[in-house]
């Protein structure tokens, strides 16, 4: 059974599906840009779009029974979006034997301090219980400062150097855990 739409200061955090796939690769790709596109080629870039966030991926990505989405709307408007992957994404690293992934959490840029990062991360943190998990992992940039305070102060910590793929540019990144 589907837990009902959680609402809060007109933000209501709900699950994603089909009918959102535009909406939803929308909001990942301009949010992603917004944060990260001036580190890129436009090469490199726009291969990561396609690969990652196009319609086709978000479509891919909705299917896969090992991913759980949480949408968030603010006045009929998509303004953030969490992803948890119900499975290790990082298992070289793993302390836990249950582990599972916080693996984006993104906010539309104009919506940034509003409340909604901590709203998708409280569900996150229901959702790592509610499927067992005994640690949960995020790969953060290694240069995202606010990000890092931010997981911080939900127990997360360094654990790793690891990198990410965006074409053919490797970005420093840091794995982030807690046990559970």
């Amino acid at each position: 059974m589907t837990k009902p739409a959680i609402a809060n200061a007109n933000l209501i955090l709900r699950q994603a599906c089909e009918a959102d796939i535009t909406a939803l690769s929308r909001l990942a790709t301009d949010s992603f840009v917004a944060k990260f596109g001036h580190l890129y080629s436009q090469a490199n870039l726009d291969a990561f779009l396609a690969e990652s966030l196009s319609e086709a991926a978000i479509a891919a990505e909705l299917a896969n029974p090992a991913r759980v989405y949480r949408l968030a709307e603010r006045d009929g408007k998509l303004v953030g979006y969490c992803k948890i992957g119900l499975t290790c994404g990082f298992p070289e690293h793993a302390r836990g034997t249950r582990v599972m992934e916080l693996k984006q959490l993104y906010t539309a840029a104009d919506a940034t301090g509003g409340g909604i990062g901590k709203a998708l991360m409280d569900w996150a943190m229901e959702q790592f219980a509610a499927h067992g998990a005994d640690e949960a992992q995020i790969s953060v940039y290694a240069y995202n400062d606010g990000a890092h305070r931010f997981y911080r102060r939900y127990g997360f910590g360094k654990v790793a150097d690891i990198t990410f793929r965006v074409g053919d540019h490797i970005d420093p990144e840091f794995l982030f855990a807690r046990m559970l």
